[in-house]
């Protein structure tokens, strides 16, 4: 017998979103790609659309989110994932169409492919975790790694004249005639998982509607790679990341 079978539905507090798998997650013990993956599948849940979702998952972390969501996945090569999301939608204009990828990902070698499938209005949803480091690979610099902050390819800290600024992509794409929304928002609080989720079926529905794409990014941790403890890390977002990448709506043309 099930345990939500012997729980009166008015004493249940919370249950596990049903298009979760049971897979036991590989995640680092803090990070926020977990319930990143929780709020993706409570919205398609909620929107009735599990059948007629397809996500895209490239390399790196983010590849192994279709290990856990119980929809259509296909698996791009490392950057491809928004030229992949377009065929997948024009070929099936009726499907739901959404990329999930982290900042080395997106930012880096798949800069081109994000800036043009924006540019063109394609209608997906792109999901884009920022923790501005290179997490499953070994913690090197990323794109959008922080002046002064200390990875494995720069141990004393990201030098300007070195390496140069932080990518601030989602400005960029928010520049894009084809954007329709682009947004930042975090899951290290209650309050701000609500507001993600929120965001996140709008960014879903936008893309139903034809109004072109939705980008929305996750400014998140990275315990292992920051070398710190999941409080420590939370606590090190709100105090550096946010300053330079802040939350909110970077457009929205509703």
């Amino acid at each position: 017998m099930e345990l939500t079978e012997i729980i009166k539905p008015e004493n249940q507090v919370y249950g596990k979103p049903r298009l979760m798998n049971d897979n036991p997650m590989h995640y680092c013990p803090g990070c926020s790609h977990g319930v990143i993956h929780k709020l993706i599948a409570e919205v398609i849940d909620d929107m009735g659309m599990e059948e007629q979702t397809i996500g895209v998952s490239p390399v790196g972390c983010a590849v192994f989110a279709y290990n856990y969501i119980d929809i259509d996945w296909v698996e791009a090569a490392h950057g491809r994932a928004p030229a992949v999301a377009t065929a997948l939608k024009r070929l099936n204009r009726e499907k739901m169409i959404f990329t999930y990828q982290g900042d080395g990902d997106l930012a880096a070698i798949g800069t081109a492919e994000t800036i043009h499938a924006v540019n063109r209005g394609e209608n997906i949803v792109i999901v884009f975790v920022n923790n501005a480091i290179y997490g499953m690979t070994g913690g090197q610099m990323a794109p959008t790694t922080l002046v002064g902050m200390p990875s494995s390819t720069c141990p004393y800290g990201r030098d300007v004249a070195l390496n140069g600024y932080p990518l601030k992509i989602a400005n960029l794409l928010a520049q894009l005639e084809g954007a329709c929304m682009v947004t930042r928002q975090s899951v290290q609080t209650a309050a701000a998982v609500r507001k993600a989720k929120k965001t996140l079926r709008k960014a879903f529905e936008n893309s139903m509607a034809g109004k072109g794409t939705s980008v929305v990014e996750f400014v998140s941790t990275c315990s292992s790679g920051w070398k710190m403890t999941p409080d420590q890390s939370n606590k090190w977002m709100e105090a550096h990341m946010f300053p330079f990448y802040p939350l909110g709506d970077l457009k929205n043309t509703e």
